[in-house]
């Protein structure tokens, strides 16, 4: 013997509709506070630099006195860097952020570029108004034919 499907009432129907709107504003809620917790910053800081430059463009902003700054390791330091960079690596920089001016544009350069975009990532969550990363790293700035010294 079949059983037959009973049609959901209004009433059913109504309930359900009433859960979703609650659901609705709860998930509502749930993200504006998110927001404001984690972003809702009441003075947001906007990047005024790229994310990313080229070699090209990190040299001249460098001439132009920006703070370069490298954040590998300091064996890759040693083997060869940027004459008038600051070494801080990127394992140490949250701790070591202070040393960072916060008055001048900010150059984050690494080995190929990847870690510059975490420490650039890191400064400007922290504040920074002006930060960005060498696309290429300093293999790029090298290939460049722009100088490079050694040792400590």
């Amino acid at each position: 013997m079949a059983t037959k499907r009973r049609k959901p009432s209004k009433k059913n129907n109504a309930k359900k509709k009433k859960e979703q709107i609650i659901y609705a504003v709860i998930a509502f809620i749930v993200i504006l506070a998110a927001f404001f917790i984690f972003g809702g910053n009441s003075s947001p800081t906007t990047n005024s630099l790229p994310a990313e430059i080229n070699t090209g463009m990190a040299y001249q902003k460098v001439e132009e006195g920006a703070f370069l700054l490298d954040v590998r390791t300091q064996e890759e330091w040693i083997e060869s860097h940027v004459e008038g960079a600051t070494l801080i690596p990127l394992d140490e920089l949250e701790a070591r952020i202070s040393e960072v001016p916060t008055d001048r544009e900010v150059v984050v350069i690494c080995h190929s570029g990847n870690r510059a975009k975490v420490g650039r990532d890191i400064l400007l969550a922290a504040g920074y108004p002006s930060v960005t990363s060498v696309s290429g790293g300093i293999q790029g700035w090298m290939e460049a034919g722009y100088p490079t010294v050694s040792g400590e």
